[in-house]
C-alpha cells in the first residue's frame, strides 16, 4: 500500500508505509561546482538543495531513498532522470525511470490476523522541465506497473494484484531569497488511485545546506496517511548529496507512529 515516489524524491509509502517516487519519488540538476553563482541552474526537488553553478559535464541524475516507520513498514526507491536534448541545466524534455519496493504489515480486521504486504512498482515517464535562475518546474506523464501481494487473503483490502496504470508527476523548486528554499512534489496513478505529495521549506544554515519543516500526504484505495516532520537537506559527501528527515505519521489503518527517511543523489 504505497503512494508512488519519490525522488528525486520521487520516492514510497503504504499502510503505514512511505514511498518516495521517486521519489524517490523520484530529479533535477545539481551542480558539482559550488564556488560561483550560476546564471541558470536546475533545482533538486528530491533532496531540497539548489544548484549554485552550472556544470554540463554530467547527463544523468540517480536518486535513491529509503523510508521506515514505526508502523511496520520499510520501502526503498531508485530514480534515474536524464535530458533528451541539451544539457540538464537548461530547459528541455526529460525522461524518468523509477523503481520502488518494500514491505508492510497491518492488523487485518476481516481475517482477525496480522497481514504482511509486499509491493513492487516500476514507472517510465516523459516530460519537460522549465529552468530559471532561482526556480525550476517539471511535469511528467507515463505508465507504471505495480504489484501488491499479501501473506494471507484479506477481503478488507482491495489493493491486491498486479496491473498497469497511467501516472503523472510534477515537481517545483524555488529560492525566494538567498537563504531560503521551497520545494514541492506530487504524483498520481490510476492503478489503485495511488497518490503522493510532499512540501518542504528550508532556511540555509551552511553553504547549500537547508533545514526546515516538511509535510507529506499519501494514500490509495486502502490506506490514507499524512506525515509532519523536519528535514536536513543538501549535505554533501564527495559527489553525493544527501537529505535526512524524521517526524510524526498518522495512518488510517495503523494509527499514529513515527517515520524517518534518507535520500541521496549522484550525477553521472
Amino acid at each position: 500500500m504505497i503512494a508512488s515516489v519519490q525522488h528525486r524524491t520521487r520516492p514510497l509509502f503504504g499502510a503505514g508505509l512511505s514511498v518516495l517516487v521517486g521519489a524517490v519519488a523520484p530529479g533535477q540538476a545539481l551542480a558539482a561546482d559550488l564556488r560561483a553563482p550560476a546564471p541558470a541552474a536546475s533545482a533538486d526537488w528530491y533532496t531540497g538543495a539548489q544548484a549554485q553553478a552550472v556544470d554540463d559535464s554530467w547527463a544523468i541524475a540517480v536518486d535513491g531513498s529509503t523510508s521506515v516507520t514505526s508502523n511496520s513498514s520499510a520501502f526503498g526507491s531508485i530514480t534515474v532522470t536524464a535530458p533528451l536534448a541539451g544539457p540538464p541545466t537548461q530547459s528541455g524534455p526529460r525522461v524518468r525511470v523509477e523503481a520502488i519496493a518494500g514491505t508492510y504489515s497491518y492488523p487485518g480486521q476481516a481475517v482477525a490476523s496480522r497481514v504482511t504486504g509486499y509491493q513492487e512498482e516500476g514507472s517510465v515517464m516523459a516530460g519537460y522541465e522549465w529552468v530559471w535562475r532561482d526556480a525550476a518546474l517539471a511535469g511528467f506523464i507515463g505508465f507504471n506497473a505495480r504489484s501488491n501481494q499479501l501473506s494471507i487473503p484479506d477481503p478488507g483490502n482491495p489493493v491486491v494484484g498486479t496491473g498497469l496504470g497511467l501516472r503523472v508527476a510534477a515537481n517545483f523548486y524555488a529560492n525566494p531569497t538567498d537563504r531560503t528554499m521551497v520545494s514541492a512534489y506530487g504524483s498520481y496513478s490510476t492503478k489503485f488511485n495511488a497518490y503522493y505529495s510532499r512540501l518542504r521549506v528550508g532556511y540555509m544554515v551552511a553553504d547549500g545546506v537547508y533545514i526546515g519543516p516538511e509535510a507529506l500526504f499519501l494514500g490509495d484505495d486502502f490506506f490514507r496517511q499524512y506525515r509532519i516532520g523536519a528535514h536536513l537537506s543538501g549535505v554533501k559527501f564527495g559527489p553525493v548529496q544527501m537529505s535526512l528527515a524524521a517526524g510524526y505519521v498518522q495512518d488510517r489503518v495503523q494509527g499514529s507512529g513515527y517515520y524517518s527517511s534518507i535520500e541521496a543523489r549522484a550525477n553521472f
